[in-house]
């Protein structure tokens, strides 16, 4: 991939010469590395992004269910799996 674009940023001395130093150790340039950070970042925030939009969606459809009468309140629930757990400690 051709490298048109020049990214230039302000940053603490000591933070440049100790990540400067972490690069020299891997023998990899500091370019190589930043760039691998920037993709990694891009990455992260595309998947949380991607996630957020599924649990938006997932609450929107139960809401929708509620509204509609098709949903369970956290006590019939409650409930339904205290029976289970009865019966299922009665066959043990």
């Amino acid at each position: 991939m051709a490298k048109e674009a020049v990214f230039t940023m302000k940053l603490e001395a000591d933070l440049r010469a100790d990540f400067m130093a972490e690069t020299d150790a891997l023998h990899r340039p500091a370019s190589q590395v930043v760039r691998e950070l920037m993709r990694e970042f891009i990455e992260r925030q595309r998947m949380k992004r991607d996630h957020s939009g599924f649990v938006e969606r997932k609450v929107a459809l139960a809401r929708t269910s509620m509204q509609a009468g098709q949903g369970y309140y956290h006590d019939e629930i409650e409930a339904e799996f205290a029976s289970r757990r009865a019966r299922l400690s009665d066959q043990a």
